[in-house]
């Protein structure tokens, strides 16, 4: 422990921050400035962090970066700009200059460029109250218009709240910490700490070998193996995992709790050490001990080290003591080397007895091969020491009984287990040859290869799924819905198909995913997305799609970069899609299917932009002379719901009726139903049409990027349609049958609206939904089940 607190005053010393910095007390830099070693810094306007150049235990280089203010946590900066690249002391700056670009430089004219523009003008480089250190473009009036760059998506080696570890799909970018080299060097070390969004789980590596893992992030906020931070310190921090098409990562925030002493500023910082531990500054407790892995230890996280030679009960310890003299050694005194680099060294290496330091200044490696006399007074040079911890045989033999009886349960426990799973296997070739057509044999061996169903689907093999998605990729993740993640495939024969992987919280078992197999590959229409088939592997049940490469409506209606592929043509054609999609759920297939859950990203587009609608998670079967029915569980999405629905739990065709009105009003105006528009007070969309309906100003709804070329005619007619699906009462909106009618027959004369539902904004808290789901990427959910009508 002595040891540590002489590390970290060795870090105050090599990263104190000049006296003389006190010059420029702002949080700003702005264009055509710069900010000079021996002068100047910039201050939080919270006052706890501060930016600028900070000499290190070379009296003649320099780092630029940020750390807490007045020597918070040691003084030692938690992000550094120029971490292989060392400035000249006293002539180092940074420049923000009229062009745009941000840049360390010195008088030996060895610069690096943190972001580089072309002609970037109103521009301020600002330290935020959060420590992330922002290149941003300002309006006139000052307010933010666009960030260029942040300190945030280049981390060093410490985790602060709102900093993300993960991925950005994109850009490309991975926001990981790397160590530093030793306790003093910031050049960059041997570990390296991820954020792995397929498993919800940190992973900690050495050299890029996994060190230690997390575990999965549990329901309270925590992680399996750092259960400890969960209220038992003076932070409570909760994590964020946010995972969809363009990025996957993890963020953390923090609250006090009861045991944060009175008047102390909310703030936090996990540090990546030098050996592999990870550090809550905060509270001065780690998430990772320092030598927690030490070798064969496989608890808490741990993987085991590598070295064939080390049996159980083999680790590190530290040990005061001594050697022979002379002893055989190694040294080795490549500065680029870490005592985690000699441990591991040494621990591959069958003769070696134990580790240490190459050089002074902690660097390079030292391997002892001859025998080690410990020192007990703890008085002598200390050495990681490679001992064994396995109990002596004599305190062993009493535990053999206990041992024994405990295999007996085991092999019982076995033996039942064993029995279960074969049944379960015997269940699930049942299920398979009942699916099979009749003409293709049952022998047990063909579930290992892919087949056709009676039903004009597909089995697929788990290695055909495994090769197609290239073992599930995380490049291949298209998104996650309610039910699990959906992943993009290629199969041998070049067709692309999007697989979703079914979670075993969706609660499907086996006879329900068989039903809802058979009747999905009964539902085939142009505008409905296809099903393809399945692939059942142990536990794990995964469904088989047509891959739709424009992705859903939503994330091209309501873009302004992409809106305009949607001229008025198409967007006419996808409503008319639509509409003849909803027909037939209700009125032409084998089954009467109510969707509840009709939205612009649950209508997919296929490569030609033709609209296929998807997501039957939520959808209802109706007997055929069924009118509507009640259920005490509503779900569905805020803003699409009919009125009878949301408030009293009744449904039937009327309801989908109401959700195509909502979304015909979209699709024309290019805007989201729950936008506000404000008049003499805040509306939402159906509102808004309805007000500039009664005002015979209907045309001034169309998206302003399709007044160039439309059919007025045409728009006014799908207006009207719309606010006709969108009527307060359900025995006003028109069936689909009529509705298909008034948007593709100009000879029907069609009614005016009466006054919609809903047509004042609204809050979510404000509806008696039971449950809300919140709009996610173009997954497509499936569990359908049957209900009795009222």
């Amino acid at each position: 422990m002595a040891e540590k607190h002489m590390y970290k005053i060795i870090h105050f010393l090599f990263f104190c921050f000049c006296a003389s910095h006190v010059a420029a007390v702002n949080n700003t830099l702005n264009q055509g400035n710069k900010l000079n070693f021996s002068t100047d810094t910039l201050v939080s306007n919270n006052g706890l962090f501060t930016l600028g150049f900070y000499s290190s235990g070379d009296p003649n280089i320099s780092y630029f970066g940020i750390l807490y203010k007045d020597s918070i946590y040691k003084g030692k900066p938690f992000w550094i700009a120029n971490l292989d690249k060392p400035m000249a002391n006293n002539t180092a700056s940074l420049t923000l200059d009229t062009t745009g670009n941000l840049i360390l430089s010195d008088a030996s004219q060895d610069s690096v460029t943190l972001y580089s523009a072309q002609s970037t003008t109103n521009l301020a480089a600002v330290l935020e109250d959060s420590g992330n250190f922002v290149l941003q473009q300002v309006t006139t009036s000052g307010s933010t218009a666009q960030i260029l760059w942040q300190s945030f998506d280049y981390p060093t080696d410490s985790y602060l709240p709102g900093m993300k570890l993960g991925v950005n799909y994109k850009t490309g970018t991975n926001w990981s910490l790397t160590s530093w080299l030793t306790d003093s060097f910031p050049t960059p070390g041997a570990f390296t700490l991820d954020w792995d969004p397929d498993i919800r789980e940190l992973v900690l590596r050495r050299r890029g070998v996994i060190f230690w893992t997390s575990g999965q992030l549990l329901n309270n906020g925590t992680f399996e193996y750092t259960t400890f931070l969960a209220g038992s310190t003076q932070l409570d921090f909760i994590f964020n995992n946010v995972s969809d098409v363009d990025e996957a990562y993890l963020m953390y925030s923090v609250v006090t709790n009861e045991y944060t002493p009175a008047d102390t500023l909310n703030f936090s910082m996990w540090t990546l050490e030098y050996d592999g531990s990870i550090l809550d500054q905060y509270d001065s407790l780690y998430v990772l001990g320092p030598n927690l892995c030490d070798g064969s230890n496989t608890a808490f996280g741990c993987k085991r080290w590598e070295g064939s030679c080390r049996g159980k009960g083999d680790k590190f310890a530290v040990r005061s003591g001594g050697f022979d003299n002379p002893v055989p050694r190694n040294v080795y005194d490549n500065v680029s080397l870490t005592i985690s680099d000699c441990k591991d060294m040494c621990w591959k290496d069958c003769k070696c007895v134990a580790a240490t330091f190459g050089n002074s200044n902690r660097t390079g490696c030292t391997l002892f091969y001859g025998p080690f006399s410990q020192d007990l007074t703890g008085a002598s040079v200390t050495y990681f020491v490679i001992v064994n911890d396995s109990p002596s045989p004599g305190r062993t033999n009493w535990i053999w009984i206990p041992i024994a009886i405990v295999l007996a349960l085991a092999a019982i426990l076995l033996g039942i287990l064993l029995y279960l799973r074969r049944r379960k296997i015997q269940q699930k070739e049942k299920f398979l040859r009942e699916l099979m057509t009749s003409d293709r044999p049952s022998d047990a061996n063909e579930l290992k290869n892919d087949g056709n169903m009676g039903h004009n689907l597909n089995i697929y093999s788990v290695v055909t799924i495994m090769e197609a998605t290239n073992s599930f990729a995380i490049r291949n993740k298209l998104g996650e819905g309610g039910f699990g993640p959906v992943y993009k495939g290629i199969l041998a024969d070049g067709q692309e198909i999007a697989v979703k992987r079914l979670s075993r919280r969706s609660g499907q078992g086996l006879v329900e995913f068989k039903n809802e197999l058979i009747l999905i590959a009964k539902l085939q229409h142009t505008n409905l997305v296809r099903l393809l088939g399945c692939c059942i592997h142990g536990e794990e049940k995964m469904l088989v799609y047509e891959y739709m490469p424009n992705k859903s409506l939503d994330s091209i209606i309501f873009d302004e970069s992409k809106k305009g592929l949607l001229n008025w043509g198409k967007r006419y054609s996808i409503i008319e899609g639509i509409a003849q999609g909803l027909l037939y759920l209700h009125k032409y297939s084998r089954l009467k299917i109510i969707h509840r859950d009709l939205k612009v990203s649950n209508i997919l587009l296929d490569e030609n932009l033709n609209p296929k609608i998807s997501d039957f998670g939520m959808a209802r079967i109706f007997n055929t002379n069924d009118m509507e029915v009640n259920t005490i569980r509503v779900v569905g999405t805020y803003g699409y719901m009919s009125p009878e629905y949301a408030m009293e739990g009744v449904f039937s065709v009327k309801s989908d009726v109401f959700s195509f009105g909502v979304l015909v009003l979209e699709i024309v105006s290019g805007r989201k139903n729950h936008s506000l528009f404000q008049l003499d007070r805040p509306i939402i969309l159906v509102a808004y049409a309805w007000e500039l309906w009664k005002e015979d100003r209907a045309i001034e709804l169309l998206d302003p990027t399709l007044r160039d070329s439309y059919s007025k005619d045409q728009v006014l007619r799908c207006i009207n349609v719309g606010l006709l699906c969108v009527e307060e009462s359900a025995s006003d909106r028109p069936a689909m049958p009529e509705v298909v009618s008034m948007l593709t027959s100009e000879a029907t004369q069609l009614p005016p609206p009466k006054q919609p539902a809903f047509s004042t904004a609204r809050s979510t808290k404000d509806t008696s939904f039971s449950e809300i789901r919140t709009e996610n990427s173009s997954t497509n959910e499936v569990s359908i089940s049957v209900l009795n009508a009222r």
